[in-house]
């Protein structure tokens, strides 16, 4: 359980790849809108930026330049966040995600923790929106954990069921997870996951090694309208929590948010209203076991 004045994490994920400016105006494309989100965020409490990139067309994007951009222009606009890269992708060859991370070594890197039905789907339409698989093997989370550890990137594990987490066992016996606290997100609300429901918090916080209050940390990540009720379920178990527009589109009374901002605000506010505060960025990259680091101009 969290201690009155404990500091939550509080992430943000900026722009994620399936969402567009037709369903949400406040989704960023160019550098200088990702920067602007990056500001709006940070100013309401954000600690940690999660960065899907895309072109200025919108266009999802892997390229190391475009990842360079956008992230140059984050930090010419905060100054220090804790900078955290999207490695997910269905289609898209590993090594060229594992390029833009070498070239660029940011703080974090997320790191999925299992293959799954990945989907959405639509009761109004009785049929899905889309559905595929999510490839994620123990083949490929090595390979992905091999170049982490290489390059000093922190991974942020990824999981969207209980047997992800435990996914983790076999990489720490085999020496792979040695870096501690262990920084294990719990995505919720994704058909082919575990059921978005405050008791499925609990539940899969207690499968981290050590437990929902030992040394890891864990934060939950919840996807679509269930978000508000998942974040409140973490703040009070001590967890921390992700917000943005990746994740949800809309405020807890329905209103579409206007930025990045807005939803941050609203999950600094839960924090507050259960005795807890957000995170600096220094605490939070001593919470998260995640030192400052000098970017060359790569």
């Amino acid at each position: 359980m969290s201690s009155f004045g404990d500091p939550v994490v509080i992430s943000c994920s900026i722009s994620g790849v399936i969402a567009n400016r037709d369903q949400c105006p406040a989704i960023p494309y160019t550098p200088e809108e990702y920067a602007a989100e990056a500001r709006r965020a940070v100013d309401e409490g954000a600690s940690q930026v999660h960065i899907h990139a895309r072109k200025p067309d919108g266009t999802p994007s892997y390229e190391v330049e475009d990842f360079k951009a956008i992230t140059e222009a984050i930090l010419a606009e905060v100054g220090d966040v804790i900078v955290n890269y999207s490695t997910g992708a269905i289609g898209i060859p590993i090594e060229k995600r594992i390029e833009y991370l070498r070239a660029l070594k940011p703080d974090v890197a997320a790191l999925n923790m299992s293959s799954m039905n990945y989907a959405k789907y639509s009761s109004r339409r009785k049929d899905f929106v889309f559905k595929t698989v999510f490839e994620n093997s123990f083949d490929t989370i090595i390979e992905f954990l091999t170049a982490m550890r290489e390059l000093g990137i922190k991974p942020e594990h990824e999981c969207f069921d209980a047997g992800h987490v435990a996914n983790l066992d076999p990489l720490i016996d085999m020496g792979l997870l040695e870096r501690t606290p262990l920084q294990v997100s719990l995505v919720m609300g994704v058909n082919g996951g575990i059921r978005p429901t405050p008791r499925n918090v609990g539940f899969m916080a207690e499968q981290i090694p050590g437990g929902a209050e030992g040394e890891n940390q864990w934060q939950v990540i919840g996807i679509s309208r269930d978000q508000w009720k998942l974040l409140g379920a973490s703040l009070v178990l001590g967890g921390n929590v992700r917000a943005g527009v990746e994740d949800n589109l809309y405020l807890p009374g329905g209103e579409m948010a206007r930025s990045n901002g807005d939803l941050i605000a609203k999950a600094r506010q839960m924090a507050e209203d259960v005795g807890r505060r957000a995170a600096t960025v220094a605490e939070a990259r001593e919470l998260l076991g995640v030192p400052k680091r000098e970017r060359s101009a790569a």
